[in-house]
């Protein structure tokens, strides 16, 4: 049997949950159901069981720190009941029936971000540091040289050693041996989340599978020497990024299916009908993110569920257990007696809260009367992420309240545009702003429909200029509260970080000399470029390659104290560099040697892989300005045969084009303004000033080949 096609069961609600603190004890005894186990950000650990629909209380825990992650221990090859939670630095342990056994305050400095247990072995991992304890007793450690988003150790019953790995940002899987780093494995995203294939990490024991930001998910083997890739699922689809994976045989074929649960609230089982790749079997959509994901036995004997667990804490079960319906053909269907109880006892429930509510606010409105009373201000959790889009070179800002949102106001001090989101069913309305005396480029509203609590944003912006974006949220609660949440815009915007580039290319060269330390100048790196870790790293000297996502051209930095060697094949990217660099250093009275190394090559390559791309975009302009007059001609003439062919595809394709264009409004005079950008970058490091030729270089842009317009630049 596949999933139910809707959840069945809603269970309680707990608070706002960090993700991965969600799990299904063990089934104990001849009771074949499992017992849920979640912590919350209130701190609170809530375990209950489900008997006839109702959920049964097990223990609940007093409030406390934020719990960050939940884990299931117990000594090897025994059923893992224990529940380990990691809450600031400590690790706390729990028995299935709530009594606290163990405090453990650990040494970290920083909150604990990831946590796995394997027996009597602990594996911790705060920002950049990892920490392994045995028996509650130091072990090894490691600074790694990026965040560190999670942490895994191979099953040591299968493969005899300890052999950890951690899910770095910088797009790197790191595999340590003891304190040391054994060897790195490159992924095509920021990795967010690891599991063991198949629970125990398949035969060999050595199988990972990993989930990104950018929503793909990849097996790999992590053998003694070096990685083996399996297979990955690409994200076609533009769906969220991975926050919870598990594996669980759900069709009950005896192939355990692979469970993942995506930040837009997606839940999808794959299964693996050929022996190499994952099929995606059925998914289902919930409307918060999803923060964990179980398989098991929950609600009923002999029918198993996929449990997930959302953002602000609801528990939702996607069951096996068939609907009764009763009552034959030609009749009106009719739900079982059972189903029809809960339902009006539901209705009951909701009409109870409701005046309650009513009561209450009659209340706070008398009382907010009086001279004395106070209005306290509500406090919301929002969860935010604002990341770059390989695909369209537009930055996603997602935001996620725990509560409905009432409206969010949008505001950046730089110019940006805001792109269509396909999900997004919020009314924008944009304000009129000055741009002289405040800076104030964008003022937009998103006023969202009842019940909206997460919002997705797109937005894309211009490298060279940078800023804030700025988002006020206001939920739906009173007394009406606003937070206000802050965005960096940096110089160059548009670039992601990559493992390599192509030596090859025309490269033109910045280099720095100073009296700066090795800090300074990578906090002026953090303050240019997205994806740098802002600690600065380890040893004397880093490199880190770029690639600029909307052009294609990359970059290649290079920094040590008193030095820094900056390569790109774009010249507007050496400028914009010149500048913002000099500038910083002159903020902090630091003076630097700058010298440059312009090759009049690149300007030549970096043109040719501008044009395909304005060609298009002229091209769909174009067509997109006769849509209007050939339905016109079609309404008026009834027939359109009479017309060429590329003119009745126009026609035919009239939807898609109109689509297209309108997810990217701006996207062609972004193109225009590269250009000039690098014809006027171009003539500025030869000490000329060319902005009286701009016009003439537009008005040729217009219909000029790749060839004519290499022409114009050499010829000026």
């Amino acid at each position: 049997q596949q999933p139910g096609p809707a959840p069945t069961r809603v269970l309680p609600q707990v608070g706002v949950t960090a993700h991965k603190t969600m799990r299904l004890l063990p089934a104990s005894g001849r009771k074949a159901t499992q017992k849920v186990v979640v912590g919350d950000q209130d701190g609170v650990i809530t375990c209950f069981g489900i008997k006839k629909g109702e959920a049964v209380p097990v223990f609940k825990t007093l409030p406390g720190q934020k719990i960050a992650r939940l884990e299931l221990g117990g000594a090897l090859n025994t059923p893992q009941e224990k529940i380990f939670v990691a809450t600031g630095s400590e690790v706390k342990g729990f028995t299935k029936r709530g009594k606290q056994f163990l405090s453990f305050e650990t040494n970290l400095t920083e909150s604990i971000k990831a946590m796995h247990i394997s027996g009597a072995d602990l594996f911790l991992c705060a920002s950049y540091i990892y920490n392994h304890y045995c028996d509650c007793k130091d072990q090894h450690y490691y600074l790694s040289g990026d965040k560190i988003n999670d942490v895994l150790c191979l099953p040591v019953e299968k493969v005899n050693c300890i052999t950890p790995v951690l899910a770095c940002q910088d797009r790197v899987l790191r595999v340590l041996q003891g304190s040391d780093l054994l060897y790195e494995v490159e992924v095509s995203g920021p990795p967010t989340v690891l599991a063991l294939n198949n629970g125990n990490g398949g035969d060999s024991g050595e199988e990972i599978v990993f989930g990104t930001s950018d929503g793909k998910v990849g097996l790999i083997q992590i053998t003694g020497s070096s990685p083996v890739h399996k297979w990955e699922i690409g994200n076609e689809k533009k769906r969220g990024g991975i926050l919870c994976i598990d594996s669980f045989d759900i069709v009950g074929d005896g192939v355990k299916e692979l469970l993942i649960g995506r930040d837009d609230g997606m839940l999808e089982v794959y299964n693996f009908e050929s022996a190499d790749d994952p099929v995606l079997l059925s998914d289902h959509a919930l409307s918060e993110s999803i923060a964990s994901i179980q398989g098991g036995c929950v609600g009923k004997d002999g029918y198993d569920e996929i449990l997930a667990c959302t953002y602000s804490g609801w528990l939702t079960g996607l069951t096996t257990e068939p609907i009764h319906r009763e009552g034959g053909s030609g009749e009106e269907l009719k739900l079982s007696q059972e189903m029809q109880s809960k339902i009006s006892s539901l209705r009951s429930e909701l009409e109870n809260l409701q005046i309650k509510v009513l009561q209450e606010r009659e209340k706070y409105q008398q009382s907010s009367q009086s001279s004395t009373a106070m209005s306290s201000v509500p406090a919301f959790s929002v969860n935010d992420k604002f990341t770059l889009n390989k695909d369209d070179a537009s930055y996603s800002l997602i935001l996620e309240v725990q509560t409905a949102i009432d409206n969010v106001l949008v505001q950046s001090d730089v110019p940006i545009d805001l792109l269509d989101v396909d999900k997004n069913s919020a009314v924008v309305s944009f304000s009129s702003c000055d741009s002289e005396p405040n800076s104030n480029f964008v003022l937009a509203t998103y006023r969202c429909q009842a019940n909206t609590t997460r919002l997705e944003l797109k937005v894309r912006s211009i490298e060279g200029q940078y800023g804030t974006l700025q988002a006020y949220v206001t939920p739906r609660i009173q007394p009406k509260t606003c937070q206000v949440h802050q965005y960096q815009i940096k110089p160059l915007s548009l670039h992601q970080r990559t493992h390599s580039i192509d030596h090859d290319r025309p490269m033109n060269t910045l280099m720095l000399k100073g009296q700066f330390s090795f800090a300074e100048i990578h906090s002026w790196v953090v303050f240019c470029l997205p994806e740098v870790p802002e600690k600065t790293p380890a040893g004397e000297s880093i490199t880190f390659y770029f690639q600029n996502t909307f052009l294609g051209t990359q970059l290649e930095s290079t920094y040590r104290k008193g030095e820094g060697l900056f390569k790109s094949d774009n010249i507007s990217t050496i400028s914009i560099l010149k500048d913002v660099l000099s500038k910083e250093a002159t903020k902090r009275k630091i003076n630097l040697n700058i010298s440059y190394d312009i090759n009049e090559d690149s300007v030549r390559y970096t043109l040719k892989l501008i044009h395909p791309k304005l060609e298009y975009q002229q091209l769909l302009a174009k067509k997109v300005h006769l849509i209007d007059a050939l339905k016109e001609l079609q309404v008026h003439e009834g027939n359109v045969d009479f017309l060429l062919p590329k003119y009745r595809n126009i026609l035919e394709e009239s939807d898609q084009l109109l689509e297209e264009y309108k997810k990217q409004p701006a996207h062609l005079e972004r193109l225009y303004g590269m250009i000039t950008d690098l014809f006027i970058d171009k003539f500025k490091f030869k000490g000329t000033n060319v902005k009286t030729k701009v016009p003439l270089l537009l008005e040729m842009l217009d219909g000029c080949d790749q060839d004519g317009l290499i022409a114009f630049f050499e010829a000026a």
